[in-house]
């Protein structure tokens, strides 16, 4: 065979796939509007709560804030107007809040309450549907100073949410540490929210800090995507081990949980400890848990890559294929060519080459069936390959140009 032939696993370290990172900030994202109110199941309640505050005394969610709390209640004159806005809301009526709102908020005979309820009712009938429109109103409620603390702190932590699930990541993290600093909370959910703004933007040491507090602080009722941050800061810190450790608990706790144990071979991959990647994606491939096209690729992507393992990566490619789980596009056939060429099967090498070259983007995979060819002494067919890698572009034309150069 020819001894031109790529880097051995070339393709392997590109097909391989690591998707630890992102999943644990979208469970964040999901969950920003449920912190001001749960979806739009709790209208009834915000809608009463202002009755609540001005009767009762509510348990107090910011119990050490520094913020002298005012006293929070409608006026006489305006309680009518402000009690529209209350039924609109609770009817879900955003295009009847918003306008009502803005009224009372332009109205110089409002007090400070009712004009941060009322900008704060506008702001949650919008969250969802206009975002920017909602943090704008959020702002005015914080400004106008007229809510209790339980509400004008819960609209701080909305707001910065909102921020970051807008992607300004550093306008949200100094929205929550605004609140932190004038609240002294430890509340975990939070110090969580907290941590995803410093994982979002690569400060792993400080979200590391701020989610071990959290879940130390929440013990059992610690959320699971917090655990998955504080894995994903740990893994893009490069601490493999640690991310490990870490997935290793999850998992004892949940063992047929597919995104821990795809996250756990990730981290195992990350440390260069291939035997257990494989071992435990083998583990799932018994269970019917490999289910996805990626699934198998990062499988037989660890085979490729492991010296002395190419005949089990065929059989997994060949196992996905028979399921229809694997697609039959070029990357699957360049696989199998690489695999069949490191296992001295050049015949199979080529036919599977010959099905990836026209699918391939480019005139690589053309260019490495001229080389096998060539190296099996088919000049005539190795040149046919070579033109054609030239004609769809390779990095290093000069060498589809050597095999055109021979003569036999």
């Amino acid at each position: 065979m020819s001894k031109t032939f790529p880097a051995r696993h070339a393709l392997a370290a590109a097909v391989l796939a690591l998707f630890l990172t992102g999943t644990a900030t979208e469970s964040f994202a999901q969950s920003a509007s449920d912190a001001f109110h749960s979806g739009r199941k709790n209208r009834k309640a915000d809608k009463e709560q202002g009755k609540e505050e001005s009767t009762a005394k509510v348990e107090a969610k910011y119990p050490n804030a520094t913020r002298e709390e005012p006293e929070a209640k409608a006026s006489a004159k305006l309680s009518a107007k402000l009690k529209k806005i209350f039924d609109a809301y609770g009817e879900n009526d955003a295009a009847a809040v918003v306008p009502l709102a803005d009224e009372m908020i332009a109205n110089d005979k409002a007090n400070a309450y009712e004009r941060a309820i009322s900008a704060r009712l506008a702001a949650a009938s919008l969250i969802g549907e206009d975002d920017a429109k909602a943090m704008s109103y959020l702002q005015k409620a914080l400004e106008f100073n007229g809510l209790s603390n339980n509400e004008h702190y819960d609209s701080m932590l909305m707001l910065g949410q909102l921020q970051m699930q807008g992607d300004d990541d550093a306008k949200g993290l100094a929205t929550v540490d605004k609140l932190i600093a004038e609240t002294k909370t430890t509340s975990p959910d939070v110090l969580a929210i907290k941590g995803n703004a410093l994982y979002r933007l690569e400060r792993y040491p400080e979200a590391i800090t701020a989610l071990k507090q959290a879940i130390d602080t929440a013990g059992a009722d610690a959320k699971p995507e917090w655990q998955q941050l504080l894995m994903a800061s740990y893994f893009d810190s490069d601490q493999p081990a640690e991310a490990a450790r870490i997935a290793e608990e999850a998992l004892a706790k949940n063992p047929d949980d597919k995104k821990l144990q795809m996250n756990l071979a990730s981290i195992y991959m990350q440390a260069e400890q291939n035997d257990k990647a494989i071992a435990l994606l083998e583990k799932m491939r018994a269970k019917g848990q490999l289910t996805e096209d990626r699934d198998y690729r990062n499988l037989y992507a660890m085979y490729l890559n492991t010296e002395g393992r190419e005949k089990e990566g065929i059989a997994v490619i060949k196992d996905g294929m028979d399921k229809g789980v694997i697609k039959p596009d070029y990357q699957t056939y360049v696989a199998l060519g690489q695999a069949y060429y490191f296992t001295d099967q050049p015949a199979l090498a080529i036919e599977n080459y010959q099905k990836a070259a026209p699918l391939a983007p480019d005139g690589e995979a053309y260019l490495n069936l001229a080389r096998i060819l060539w190296g099996e002494d088919r000049l005539g067919e190795a040149k046919q390959a070579a033109q054609k890698a030239l004609d769809k572009g390779v990095k290093k034309p000069e060498e589809a140009k050597k095999i055109l150069a021979q003569k036999g």
